[in-house]
């Protein structure tokens, strides 16, 4: 992989808590950025937060990804960079 975007994104649960991560992708793609970050809001359970376009934007690109971050890329075609908020 030689490319990667970072897309830095804020979630509010349903409980109003704010969630800050980063949704990383192989291309530089708004709209796969937010699904994306629905796709993982939902798989940790937070499928009624709320994240939308201007809250999922994206900020830089990197030469490329470590190595655990590849292997999320390559299986799911995305990966999340916990920062804020986030369970562990």
């Amino acid at each position: 992989m030689t490319q990667i975007y970072v897309f830095d994104t804020y979630a509010r649960s349903a409980s109003g808590k704010i969630m800050h991560f980063d949704v990383v992708l192989p291309e530089n793609d708004p709209a796969k950025a937010l699904q994306y970050a629905h796709d993982w809001l939902r798989s940790i359970g937070e499928e009624d937060a709320v994240v939308n376009a201007e809250n999922c934007a994206y900020c830089h690109s990197e030469a490329h990804a470590p190595a655990e971050m590849q292997r999320e890329i390559e299986t799911l075609g995305y990966a999340v960079f916990k920062l804020e908020g986030c369970p562990r």
